[in-house]
């Protein structure tokens, strides 16, 4: 397989809808359908989980409402399998907590005509310095 030449587009789409979708707690359920149910991996703050349904269950876990997002970067790379790597650097405040600096990875792998989230990596940038 080449590589995929639209990889921006594709990187700057798929983070568009994911998190119109994550941040709509009524929506948030749907992401299950960008997952590959036995092959997916997402680490969530140092936890490791696999399979879309134990993805789901992580997403229906999380208990804030209210999320103000913005998006500082989204940088894409192609690969060499016709996947696409994406990188988003961001700013989050959830509820009335304070904003945090945010980083979020994901690897899309393709499938037929479309892609699947193959690996999602979520991390506040807090720094214990203490």
């Amino acid at each position: 397989m080449a590589l995929n030449l639209q990889y921006e587009e594709i990187g700057k789409g798929f983070v568009t809808q994911y998190y119109a979708l994550f941040d709509d707690s009524t929506q948030r359920p749907t992401l299950v359908n960008l997952y590959n149910a036995e092959l997916s991996f997402m680490t969530f703050e140092g936890q490791q989980i696999q399979g879309a349904a134990k993805i789901l269950e992580k997403l229906q876990s999380l208990t804030f409402q209210n999320i103000n997002r913005v998006l500082t970067a989204v940088d894409s790379q192609p690969m060499f399998d016709g996947g696409v790597l994406i990188n988003v650097l961001g700013r989050l405040q959830c509820d009335d907590d304070p904003p945090h600096a945010y980083s979020q990875t994901f690897v899309l792998k393709p499938i037929g005509a479309s892609f699947y989230c193959a690996h999602d990596i979520f991390r506040l940038n807090i720094h214990n310095t203490a």
